[in-house]
């Protein structure tokens, strides 16, 4: 049984190294997590002890370089279940699916092709699908929502028809935190005769995903919202289409040989794909948070996380004040706003009670359509929140009508 309470002692952010009048009671986990020492020691390590680049030098500390980063990249085959081949490190989800619209829906689609996504998608998994609209002049196409915010698989069959190409969708959403079957939604998706992005940001760090047994064409997430570094990411996909793509940067590393003819050679994937000096530490850290989840049980983490969800919703529906817009969500993340607040003003009553949340759209601007309010107050659980820090989250929110105490606690 594992003891997430004793877990938090593995963060030093836990730890009252946090100068503020209260303890730091860290709800935004959807925009960062906490770093655990686990993750902070290997990349200190890889400073301190064989710092060298990748895939270029002759000595006996790049050589060891060259393995640790080539080990981290078997992690991720293993944490997702795909190939090795298949792995592609990148500087984040964002980068991720910009690779894919870039490297495989402009060299594929044409004007008459169409691309479905939804309201509810993130700012990433939406501009550059619209700018592959802008430059081809495809079709960019919409899935409705249920009356909950939810994508289901009847709105897809609805919205699919023969022209649809590419179908992006996140896995679970970043602010009402609906997650879709992918599995399910592969099958429907690749009947049509399309191909399958999923933006796994918010599902990669809290659940367990296994991109061969959902049969999706590529996932793109990123390691700072699971315990890794910032600026490291991944992007997944299936072998034979990442060797249809066009690489989006180019340069040293991941090509073969050039000449002054201009003629180019590229490397196999996923090499093509790593042009320059990649952030190596950061792939470090993010094998360290690898072994850091897989030690603790992604299954457990999505249990803790439901449990404490549900905690935090019993709590908050007592409340007369407050607006709960995804109150059956499976996902940590909590989307409300304080009665007659503006969510700004919430988030900063808030943060004088010590609680770290987020207020605003959350890079999600066409989703306020769907809510009929221009902001949100989002809070965002992970699993070394306790339902003490709830608690004291509830009692905060009991205030904020009294905004304006903000300045003066």
């Amino acid at each position: 049984m594992v003891d997430f309470n004793e877990l938090r002692k593995d963060f030093p952010m836990l730890n009252g190294k946090i100068m503020q009048k209260h303890p730091l009671v860290y709800f935004d986990n959807a925009a960062t997590s906490l770093k655990p020492y686990q993750v902070i020691n290997a990349e200190m390590d890889y400073y301190c002890n064989y710092c060298a680049n990748e895939h270029r030098g002759d000595y006996d500390i790049a050589h060891r370089v060259d393995v640790e980063y080539e080990n981290v990249r078997n992690k991720v085959a293993k944490f997702i279940n795909c190939e090795s081949r298949e792995v592609v490190f990148t500087s984040g989800a964002s980068m991720s699916l910009n690779m894919v619209a870039h490297g495989y829906a402009l060299q594929n689609l044409t004007a008459d092709d169409e691309i479905l996504i939804t309201d509810a998608e993130h700012a990433s998994n939406v501009l550059p699908w619209f700018k592959v609209a802008e430059t081809i002049h495809c079709k960019i196409g919409y899935i409705d929502l249920d009356k909950e915010g939810r994508v289901t698989i009847e709105n897809l069959k609805k919205a699919l028809n023969p022209h649809v190409k590419i179908v992006a969708l996140a896995q679970v959403t970043n602010v009402l935190g609906y997650s879709i079957d992918i599995k399910e939604f592969a099958k429907v998706i690749h009947q049509n005769g399309a191909i399958f992005v999923v933006d796994g940001a918010q599902s990669v760090p809290h659940m367990k995903v296994d991109v061969k047994d959902a049969d999706i064409d590529f996932l793109a997430f990123s390691g700072h919202k699971m315990c890794g570094p910032t600026g490291i990411g991944v992007l997944y996909g299936k072998y034979d289409l990442l060797d249809k793509m066009d690489p989006l940067m180019t340069g040293g590393g991941m090509n073969t040989r050039f000449d002054t003819c201009g003629y180019i050679g590229y490397q196999y994937p996923p090499l093509k794909f790593e042009a320059g000096t990649q952030n190596i530490a950061g792939v470090i850290g993010l094998g360290a948070a690898i072994d850091y989840l897989e030690k603790i049980g992604m299954d457990n983490i999505e249990k803790r996380e439901k449990e404490l969800k549900e905690y935090a919703i019993s709590k908050l529906s007592k409340l007369d004040n407050i607006i709960v817009y995804n109150a059956t969500s499976e996902s940590g993340i909590i989307a409300f706003n304080v009665k007659d607040v503006f969510a700004q003003d919430t988030a900063t009553l808030l943060n004088s009670y010590g609680v770290a949340v987020r207020s605003g759209n959350h890079c999600a601007k066409i989703l306020n359509e769907f809510l009929k309010t221009d902001a949100t107050v989002r809070a965002s659980l992970y699993f070394y929140n306790t339902f003490e820090e709830i608690d004291a989250f509830v009692e905060a929110c009991k205030k904020g009508g009294d905004f304006l105490d903000a300045y003066f606690n």
